[in-house]
Formats: structure tokens, C-alpha cells, sequence
């Protein structure tokens, strides 16, 4: 009976809405596409994601991700930046897109790290198509998880 229980409890978890976002990280970014929007306050052109219903709905789970830590010239205490990439390859410094980066809020102060140093963070997935001075892909709530 007892085995019985575990097993419903693996799969009721394997499958549980929480557990796949969990699973998705930067596969669920890719998906998103794309549009060009005139920013009228900045005078500027921006590519910014057009969230479907499919990733709207996955906004506020909790995701684990893994990559590599990017440097930004903007320093903060609470954030860093997140790659899915290496600095080389990056959105910035290399030719990936907007969908392999992430900003990641720590609940408290953020760690220091190393260039390229491979991390894995788990935090409430927060979506961003407006605010110009975040990423497109925000994990709030933060916290650095073991290997």
C-alpha cells in the first residue's frame, strides 16, 4: 500500500503544473516571439516579447535555472543577470537573443560571483514587456540552489 501512495505521489508531482515550470526554464523563453514597439517617453524603437496565454499562465510560478553568471556595468546589492550562455555567446557580447537572459532578484543580498560562473537560482517567474529598465524574463524572490 505504501508503494502504492509513492507512486501516485511522484506522478501527481512529475505532472503537477509546478513541476513542469519548473522543468521549462529556458525552453519556455524561447518560444516567445517577438514585436517592434515605439516607446513615446524614450523617443525609441524597442523589440519586445509578445507573451501568448501559454507563458502568461506560467507568470508567478516558481522556475529553477541554470547558467552563467553575466557582469552588467550596473551594479546592485538585490539583481544580477543570468545567462543561458556563456558571456561570449550572450545577448550582449555575443548572437543570442533576448530569450537566453534573465534578471534574477534575490530575496536578500545577492551573492557575489564570477564571470561565467554556473549557477542554478530559483525564483517567481515575473514577465516584463513595458518597463525598459528590467529584462524580459524576471525571477523575483530569488535564492541560489545546490547542485
Amino acid at each position: 500500500m505504501k508503494v502504492f501512495f509513492a507512486v501516485i505521489l511522484l506522478f501527481g508531482g512529475v505532472f503537477s503544473p509546478t513541476v513542469q515550470a519548473q522543468s521549462l526554464g529556458w525552453q519556455a523563453f524561447a518560444q516567445v516571439k517577438s514585436e517592434t514597439k515605439f516607446f513615446k517617453n524614450e523617443g525609441v524603437y524597442v523589440v519586445t516579447p509578445k507573451f501568448d496565454e501559454k507563458i502568461k499562465s506560467l507568470e508567478g510560478m516558481y522556475f529553477s535555472l541554470r547558467g552563467y553568471y553575466i557582469p552588467t556595468e550596473v551594479h546592485s546589492d538585490k539583481w544580477i543577470v543570468m545567462s543561458k550562455v556563456p558571456m561570449s555567446q550572450c545577448f550582449f557580447c555575443g548572437g543570442a537573443g533576448p530569450e537566453s537572459i534573465a534578471m534574477i532578484n534575490f530575496k536578500g543580498k545577492a551573492p557575489k560571483f564570477k564571470t561565467d560562473q554556473i549557477i542554478t537560482v530559483r525564483g517567481k517567474l515575473r514577465l516584463n514587456d513595458s518597463n525598459l529598465d528590467e529584462l524580459n524574463f524576471i525571477l523575483d524572490d530569488s535564492e541560489i540552489q545546490e547542485k
